[in-house]
């Protein structure tokens, strides 16, 4: 895998660099054109899927959301952690994904329509998982968007498309994915020279199933009947199976991974984990405690969190509150005794959050813990402890993928499961907070399950001076280019949807 990556890394690097224009116009046109016989559209894929990768609002936004991640700081750093709305944050996810992901699959389905190949249904069907893909976080973070008419820019001349209701968005997005799956032909070109799969349909048909039955999972509150028959079906055609058909984005020192390049940059000593997220993996003993985060125990300074004075033993851990800024947090300091606010516990820049570290998007883990929930609520056969036990084992054994410095043994894992057994009387509780941990660095889909389920059960962020009337941010707000530039579409999509600020919640979410 990581030999194909190196060999489209120049190719992709090319496309990715092409646009950097904020607006639809710039993002819906192509200055290459991608109908030319020279350019083969896996490579456009090939960008697309690397840049399925999240962007660092998730560090500043979804990740604070859920109260896994926080900075004490402000300024580019304002978000989640004082509830306050940061557009030149929230804007990171619209711009990475409509800009290097649905503008390049766009191009790839334009094209494959326009030259009527046959031979290559396999491409199409890889193409519409992706791009469905991205819609899917597009909408959970954002609400209405534009959909039907977004990455048409070369075929159909549309640079400022309207905006479309979230419920017409996944009913679509329920197609395509279902479509794409049958569409995957083991006679046609097995499309090889692809980065996520190397071509292998029966890798990419399961990806699809486990995607269809996110859809349907996200659906539960809003159209339970409509959940139950999506799931069922995605379940009954065949999920990932185990964590080699896990979608991740890999990465090496010359393709890095967004987050990595953050957390070992700028904000190397800004950013730290917070004490929910900690403690809970540490009354439980859980292993993935030390095999995630680091503690710099003397650390007076930035300049004092060096690797010799880093701690990753479990039991050292310790970490941020919600609610304070880097003028306030000296009061929690104080009462803990520590030297300052950056003594307390990280992501580790060493292994989780190194640059070359992959990124995960859709999991084996992730998915066997959705079978617990839909099993739980009688929508599928089998036993949910099975599939709970199962979902667990698979994040803690993926966890190795990170560096094998954080590879956690299987006799850990056994004790681990021996003493956290799910209850049936809480059972989707437990298997909420289990999603959550499995969702560490997946902040688009741990914030999307938390507004769906309410677990795991947090407190609320008390920061004053708060830009939200609620508990909790409920979505991201529009980029500042999309107000400026398709004004007209955007104030129609508000008008049905509600104002667009942090406090209006996403239609599967009402």
């Amino acid at each position: 895998m990581k030999n194909i990556y190196n060999s489209c890394f120049a190719i992709a690097l090319a496309f990715m660099t092409l646009s950097c224009e904020n607006d639809f116009e710039e993002i819906n046109t192509n200055s290459v054109d991608p109908t030319s016989a020279s350019v083969n559209p896996v490579f456009l894929l090939n960008n697309a899927i690397i840049n399925t990768s999240f962007s660092n609002a998730q560090l500043i936004y979804d990740l604070g959301i859920v109260q896994q991640v926080i900075s004490p700081n402000s300024g580019v750093l304002t978000g989640a952690n004082y509830n306050q709305d940061n557009r030149d944050v929230t804007d990171d996810h619209w711009v990475k994904y409509y800009e290097n992901v649905i503008k390049n699959t766009g191009d790839i389905i334009g094209q494959l329509q326009l030259e009527d190949a046959p031979e290559r249904p396999n491409l199409l069907s890889m193409t519409r998982l992706v791009k469905a893909l991205t819609f899917m976080i597009l909408t959970d973070e954002y609400g209405d968007i534009p959909y039907f008419e977004a990455g048409q820019g070369i075929y159909e001349q549309i640079v400022l498309p309207k905006y479309d209701a979230q419920e017409d968005i996944y009913l679509d997005l329920i197609k395509e994915v279902r479509e794409a799956v049958a569409g995957f032909n083991g006679s046609a070109i097995m499309e090889s020279g692809e980065v996520m799969y190397s071509g292998d349909i029966s890798k990419w048909r399961r990806f699809g199933n486990s995607l269809l039955l996110r859809l349907g999972m996200h659906l539960t509150e809003v159209d339970p009947a409509l959940a139950q028959q999506v799931v069922s079906e995605a379940f009954a055609a065949g999920v990932m199976q185990s964590n080699e058909d896990n979608y991740v984005v890999r990465h090496d020192n010359n393709y890095s991974n967004n987050n990595g390049a953050l957390l070992n940059a700028t904000e190397a000593n800004n950013l730290y984990l917070v004490d929910t997220f900690v403690d809970f993996l540490s009354q439980t003993n859980d292993p993935r405690l030390g095999a995630l985060a680091i503690r710099y125990t003397n650390a007076a300074s930035g300049p004092d969190q060096t690797q010799d004075n880093g701690s990753t033993d479990p039991d050292n851990q310790i970490g941020m509150p919600m609610g304070y800024d880097n003028g306030t947090i000296g009061t929690v300091t104080q009462s803990l005794g520590l030297p300052s606010f950056y003594a307390f516990s990280q992501i580790d820049r060493y292994r989780v959050a190194r640059q070359a570290a992959p990124m995960f998007v859709v999991t084996h883990a992730q998915t066997q813990l959705l079978l617990a929930e839909a099993a739980v609520r009688g929508w599928i056969s089998g036993n949910p402890t099975v599939y709970y036990n199962t979902g667990v084992r698979a994040h803690m054994e993926l966890m190795v993928q990170y560096d094998t410095a954080s590879e956690i043994p299987a006799a850990d894992i056994d004790t681990y499961l021996a003493e956290n057994p799910l209850n049936p009387a809480n059972a989707l509780e437990q298997i909420g907070e289990q999603y959550w941990v499995a969702c560490f660095l997946n902040g688009p889909e741990a914030f999307a399950n938390f507004r769906r389920t309410g677990f795991p059960v947090l407190t609320p962020n008390s920061y004053p001076s708060q830009d939200i009337s609620g508990d909790f941010i409920n979505r991201l707000t529009y980029p500042n280019s999309e107000v400026a530039t398709n004004s007209s579409n955007l104030s129609e999509a508000v008008s049905r949807m509600g104002a667009d600020n942090l406090d209006t919640k996403v239609w599967w979410d009402e």
